[in-house]
């Protein structure tokens, strides 16, 4: 059986492969260096921000929007020129509590406006020019960390994001079904029948130390993730089960230090109104439910939540009643120990557009991870980030 056709079939294609060093690097060496949680969360497709937070005064959005613009009486007013989505209700709750900073026109010089690259750029914290093979939480990884277990993403395959040279992260959504997968009595009989030493001749030997290294780090991350079960009502849907199962990994003592999760669907080109207010209110929903379960158990104090979209979009709607793709948007931050809470800087310039008709960016995003990585995580972001990018005081 070929290695490829047996992952696909096992269901240890995404996980599995990424903790292979597990055991070894987990197992009794020492701890890691901070407690503090950074939970990452892009709103994939592109996410257009001019309806996210709303100029509802702002005679350049009504004429380039004749139809999807949003009007005062459409958003949650938040000061006198500007006004969250409707969706966005729980969401205005958590700014309007103090716990939201809304950073806007962030972007990178020279943007893209492909959906994988730009993404590539955003989760390798690279520059437009720049091909990076690892993201900036795997360098984080192998810089400080030094253990897989360090970062998880909350989904089946494993993002640029989380990848070391050497060391990543670990993609699974549910710690009890990857630990009852690697229990199947069919992997059992692969490790009581063959030994390492005879399979290392073909692609089996792969398969061998993948499924015996699988096997151990489930259980160890069942073991200490079966102690917590989340008692707050989530959202019945993907995004919600995903925040869920990031609270109870927090708050079960998984010394898991980055989480990371999607919210697809955003790529709006046609029919823009129905498709973000229905997505905006799942964010909005979840993200409620999220922090109240933090606060609950005093995890939120020690948690920041990011919210990114891999670019915005254009000023100016489309003939399908949608918007294309852009290059700046903002950026949130979610914790209780903001140093901004609010607007961090004034939202967009609409008369002042780059050549393509596009919001220019203020705010380099790698500034941003820059914080995250001095203030929150007390490290030196040069060593992680490929050049010098200056810390914004946010934390």
């Amino acid at each position: 059986m070929k290695r490829r056709d047996f992952l696909k079939s096992s269901g240890l294609a995404s996980t599995a492969l990424f903790v292979p060093s597990f055991v070894q690097a987990y197992g009794a060496t020492g701890v890691i260096p901070s407690h503090k949680k950074i939970v990452i969360l892009q709103l994939s497709g592109g996410n257009d921000g001019l309806n996210t937070l709303v100029p509802y005064t702002n005679d350049i959005y009504f004429k380039n929007r004749n139809t999807i613009a949003r009007n005062k009486k459409d958003v949650l007013v938040i000061n006198d020129s500007h006004g969250f989505h409707e969706s966005l209700t729980d969401f205005k709750s958590l700014y309007d509590a103090g716990f939201v900073s809304v950073i806007n026109n962030v972007g990178y010089p020279n943007p893209s406006r492909s959906h994988f690259r730009s993404t590539d750029i955003w989760h390798t914290a690279s520059g437009a020019g720049e091909y990076l093979k690892t993201g900036w939480v795997g360098r984080y990884l192998e810089e400080v960390v030094k253990k897989p277990l360090g970062a998880i993403e909350v989904d089946d395959t494993l993002s640029l994001l989380m990848k070391g040279h050497s060391i990543n992260g670990l993609a699974t959504k549910d710690a009890s079904l990857f630990y009852k997968t690697t229990k199947d009595a069919y992997f059992g009989k692969i490790i009581d029948k063959y030994t390492a030493t005879h399979l290392s001749e073909h692609n089996l030997g792969y398969l061998y130390k993948t499924v015996v290294d699988a096997k151990s780090s489930a259980a160890q991350i069942y073991e200490k993730t079966k102690v917590y079960s989340s008692s707050q009502e989530y959202p019945n849907n993907a995004f919600g089960k995903q925040l869920k199962t990031i609270s109870e990994f927090i708050n079960s003592g998984l010394e898991t230090q980055v989480y990371y999760a999607s919210l697809g669907g955003f790529d709006t080109h046609a029919n823009q109104l129905n498709s973000q207010k229905r997505l905006l209110e799942v964010y909005s929903k979840g993200i409620a439910a999220f922090v109240k379960d933090l606060k609950r158990t005093g995890a939120f104090k020690d948690t920041i939540i990011l919210t990114f979209s891999e670019f915005g979009r254009r000023l100016k709607q489309n003939a399908a009643k949608g918007t294309d793709h852009g290059a700046a948007n903002m950026v949130f931050l979610l914790g209780e120990k903001l140093k901004h809470p609010g607007m961090y800087n004034k939202p967009d310039n609409l008369a002042n557009l780059d050549s393509n008709g596009d919001l220019i960016y203020e705010v380099d995003f790698r500034n941003i991870y820059a914080s995250l990585i001095k203030e929150w995580l007390k490290t030196e972001p040069r060593s992680i980030l490929s050049g010098k990018f200056k810390a914004l005081g946010l934390v």
